[in-house]
């Protein structure tokens, strides 16, 4: 008796309450605040949300301006840069998306939203004068492509006058630039584009695997430049044949 009479008490409680929508509304964003507490604040504190993977680096000044442009031209409307650890997945584009490639972008491009390939593995699949000649007619090369031609990329100048601003930006946000990238920022753009530039040698130990040529071809640095620069690093950061060694291992 005693239970049924505490069941009809709470039955009578939980009736006022879905009568009153208000109540209902307050009682409900309390339960949702405490629930979006106990599962996001912990991450503010672990170390390991992330697990630290080798190789992955902060984008070099061009590349960062490329990968500005990239969102601006709207990419990554059509091309999501996330491997799902599906069988299709891995054989078609490669090892599956990790974490850890992912922490230096603000905003990150996962998604699954494909109208075009991920190209989160993009990077040295095609030459850079391929990137050119798609940029400039997707369908010169692949006659079924529905991306709109981008021929004013070849044609724009980069300008990267406040792109030491860009870094620190970025650092504000946690990406670990140093006083020393911030510094040399506009010279490392100068020094990527020119394998012979004095400060080459000095950007690969700021940057490992910075690759460093002329990307479009043509003498000015230009929107296309840092866009090719950009795409040819995607993926290429982790080796993951020791990654792989290292999680078997485990």
């Amino acid at each position: 008796m005693a239970n049924e009479s505490t069941s009809q008490s709470l039955l009578k409680r939980h009736a006022k309450i879905e009568r009153n929508a208000t109540l209902l509304l307050v009682l409900a964003f309390v339960v949702v605040t405490i629930g979006g507490i106990v599962e996001i604040a912990p991450l503010f504190y672990l170390q390991n949300t992330i697990e630290k993977v080798a190789g992955v680096r902060p984008y070099s000044p061009l590349e960062l301006l490329g990968r500005q442009i990239y969102v601006r031209e709207g990419c990554y409307v059509c091309h999501s840069q996330m491997i799902r650890p599906m069988r299709d997945e891995v054989e078609r584009y490669g090892h599956y998306s990790l974490a850890a490639e992912s922490m230096y972008d603000r905003p990150f491009q996962w998604g699954s939203k494909r109208t075009g390939p991920d190209l989160a593995r993009v990077g040295g699949r095609y030459s850079d004068e391929w990137h050119a000649d798609h940029m400039e007619d997707p369908r010169a090369l692949v006659p079924e492509s529905v991306m709109p031609a981008y021929p004013w990329l070849a044609e724009t100048k980069l300008d990267f006058k406040y792109v030491a601003d860009h870094l620190r930006a970025n650092r504000v946000l946690g990406v670990p630039y140093s006083d020393e990238m911030v510094a040399m920022a506009v010279t490392d753009i100068h020094a990527q584009v020119d394998p012979d530039h004095e400060e080459a040698e000095a950007l690969l130990e700021r940057y490992p695997g910075a690759q460093q040529r002329n990307f479009d071809g043509r003498d000015k640095i230009t929107e296309l430049d840092a866009m090719i620069a950009y795409m040819q690093m995607l993926g290429t950061l982790v080796d993951f044949s020791t990654y792989d060694a290292q999680a078997n291992a485990r």
